[in-house]
């Protein structure tokens, strides 16, 4: 069900690398590490009105390395250390696909691999926000290529 009234606007942000210390294929919650700045970044982003919206390639699971139940351990654990921090805990959308996966049903190119835009559009739809007066936050050109092809503005 679509949600009625004003769009708001976002900050779509990469998982590993920009808002948790990139540990490779790392589904252990007790490794997890925010970047520098991450908490107070989420606190002034959520003051200042914008839905924080997490969305990250997972080819881990295409690869066979971990399943899908494995992450929702790390949203989970993220969700937690926000609450904590006093702010709203953020979407999580990610995309399990990878073309070269060794999982079959995962082996696949999708719209929702970054650079594709098939994350972002599928959280606006569902959270009912403005693209236009969103941005995506990214560590690599992939994020920023996704980001512009939703219609955000990028950094």
């Amino acid at each position: 069900m679509a949600v009625s009234g004003p769009r708001a606007p976002a900050v779509f942000i990469d998982k590993d690398g920009t808002l948790l210390e990139d540990v490779p294929y790392n589904v252990q919650p007790c490794r997890i590490r925010f970047t520098p700045g991450a908490i107070g970044a989420l606190r002034l982003l959520d003051a200042a009105g914008y839905r924080v919206v997490i969305v990250t390639n997972q080819s881990g699971v295409a690869r066979g390395l971990f399943g899908e139940r494995e992450l929702g351990a790390v949203r989970r654990h993220i969700e937690e250390v926000v609450r904590a921090a006093g702010v709203a805990p953020p979407a999580f959308y990610y995309c399990p696909h990878h073309p070269e996966g060794a999982v079959p049903a995962y082996a696949v190119g999708c719209p929702c691999r970054k650079p594709q835009p098939g994350m972002l559009l599928a959280a606006a739809a569902a959270l009912s926000l403005d693209l236009r007066r969103s941005w995506m936050v990214g560590d690599i050109l992939d994020d920023v290529e996704a980001g512009r092809s939703a219609g955000c503005r990028t950094v």
